[in-house]
Formats: structure tokens, sequence, C-alpha cells
């Protein structure tokens, strides 16, 4: 995937999406050492990133597939992601979603025109949930993360961070099923001066961390984390995407993210969910890293259950 690919990709989405704002925090700058700008996805349609790489992939479609609609399956933003680009664009999406996936994201898909098939939370049951809609329907599957098209999608926020801010040293973002670290990795080589691509990941999903250090995909034997959009795999098609273009995949607890969370919560005054604040969590735990540099940080998404916030478990 070249530099014109991502070129023609957000000329393609961009009627379709948010040129999201960048926000700074004084206060936070200073606790870090460093100057951070932040990419608010948390402003994008349906409040997340995933916009981006649901509409390319979409629009990449033959009129005859988005007659048939488009299927996925997901715990959360790419199901919402998904469900609202095909309502933008005239087209049915089926989305197979875990049964325990957060209400409110499940209300957000059906709001915006997804036909939801819940199943049991399990890889293979997604999976499978999937295939016998391609089967009934003639539906297209597009994977949350796995895809050429939404991974240059996902890159486009970075593309337009670049814009603002050309001469970042670093740009951090989290890590799940590795669309947008892979696509931010793309953008930053691509339209950056020798920016480089730092990835956030929590211990208690850490495949990442893991795959980079034994040269192939792993899995997880847990999902334990606050994070809930950080819980899927890297895919064959976004790897070595990262394994040649990202620097590093720093690990944080889930204290640190609940931590990093309150902090933009606090500081800069939006709404972003534990996903998002990964990637910040991931710079506070290695400042000496990002000392005196220019940093750019994805707010990947703002799509929280403001009724279980996790701020009151710190005590």
């Amino acid at each position: 995937m070249d530099k014109q690919l991502l070129i023609e990709c957000h000329a393609r989405i961009k009627p379709f999406i948010h040129n999201t704002p960048v926000l700074t925090s004084r206060l936070i700058d200073e606790m870090v050492g460093a100057a951070l700008f932040f990419k608010c996805e948390n402003f994008q349609r349906m409040g997340a990133f995933k916009m981006r790489g649901a509409a390319n992939a979409i629009m990449q479609l033959s009129e005859k597939q988005k007659q048939n609609g488009v299927v996925t399956h997901s715990s959360g933003n790419f199901a919402q992601a998904l469900s609202l680009a095909a309502q933008s664009l005239g087209v049915r999406a089926y989305i197979v979603m875990p049964e325990n996936a957060p209400q409110v994201k499940k209300n957000a898909v059906k709001g915006y025109g997804g036909q939801i098939i819940e199943c049991e939370p399990t890889l293979e049951a997604r999976e499978r949930e999937s295939k016998q809609i391609q089967e009934k329907y003639g539906a297209t599957f597009i994977h949350p993360s796995n895809d050429d098209a939404v991974i240059l999608g996902q890159g486009t926020a970075c593309m337009e961070l670049l814009g603002f801010h050309p001469d970042l040293d670093y740009v951090v973002t989290p890590v799940g099923g590795g669309g947008l670290i892979a696509g931010t990795a793309l953008a930053a080589f691509y339209f950056g001066n020798e920016c480089k691509t730092i990835g956030g990941e929590p211990f208690e999903v850490d495949d990442a961390y893991r795959s980079l250090q034994s040269g192939k995909i792993e899995q997880n034997s847990t999902s334990n984390t606050i994070a809930d959009g950080l819980k899927t795999q890297l895919g064959n098609r976004n790897f070595p995407i990262i394994q040649k273009h990202v620097e590093e995949i720093i690990r944080v607890t889930e204290e640190e993210i609940v931590f990093a969370m309150q902090l933009i919560w606090e500081r800069l005054k939006i709404v972003c969910e534990p996903s998002s604040a990964v990637a910040l969590a991931a710079i506070l735990t290695k400042k000496a890293k990002f000392s005196g540099k220019k940093v750019g940080v994805i707010v990947s998404g703002g799509n929280v259950d403001v009724g279980n916030l996790p701020f009151k478990r710190l005590g």
C-alpha cells in the first residue's frame, strides 16, 4: 500500500467523515515533558476512527456487492461504523455482536440501521455467524481491522494530524486488531518527517507486543481489560505493516489506563473511552522516551457507557 492509495482514500471518504480537531493541554505537556497533540477521533461520526475504514471499504465494493449488503463481527465500534457508513451509502449492514457487548453500543448499532445478530462471546462463534450470513444473503464480509481498505481508511486520521503538525517526532495509538496502528504507521511513514509510530496495549491483552517479539501472530489467553475495544487479535494483512513500520509497543496496566482516561476527561474536557486512553497511558509510562519531543496521540473513540465509569474504582 503506497502513498497514492492513502491520498485517494482520503479524497474518497472525505464527504462522509469529519476532519476531527486537534487539542492540546499545557498541564499534560508538563507532566510528560513533551508537546502532545491529541487527534480527537471521539468527535468522528459515530464516535470513533473506525468510520473512516468502514466508509472506504464499502465504497470500494461493486454495485452488485452493495446490493447484497455487508456483514462484520464486532464488539462495538466497528459495528457502529459499518452500520452508519452503510446507511450513508444506502447499503444493508448485518452486524454479528457478542451477546455481552455493551448495551450502549448495541443501541447505537440499531440506531444507525444495522441488523444485529447476537452470538456467544468467542471468535469462533463470531466467524461462524458471519459466514452463515454471507451464504444466506450474499453479503460481503468486511473485517474490522484485517482488510486493506479498512487499514487505509484508518490511516487518514494520522494524515490529517500531520497536515496540522507535519514535524511530529512520534505518533502513538492504541493497539487492538491492528487496523489503526497499521494505517497510522503507513501515514507516518509517507507523510511524516521521520515520524515514528508507537503502540499502547494493555498487559491483559498484549498479543501485539508478543507478536513483535516472536515474529508471528500471537493469541491472548485472557481478555480481562477495561479497554474492551482492544480485545481482538492482529491479522495477516496488518501484521507485516506493523512489523515493518512500528517502532515499539508499550504495555500498560489497568490502573494506568484509568488514570490516563480520567486525565483526558478532566484536562481536555472531552469524553474518551478506556481503549482511547491507552495511548496516553503508554506515553506517561515511558516519559523519558518522549521527553522534549512533539508527539501525536490518536484519541481513538468516545463511545463509553457513562453509567459505568471506572474512575471511582481507584478509591
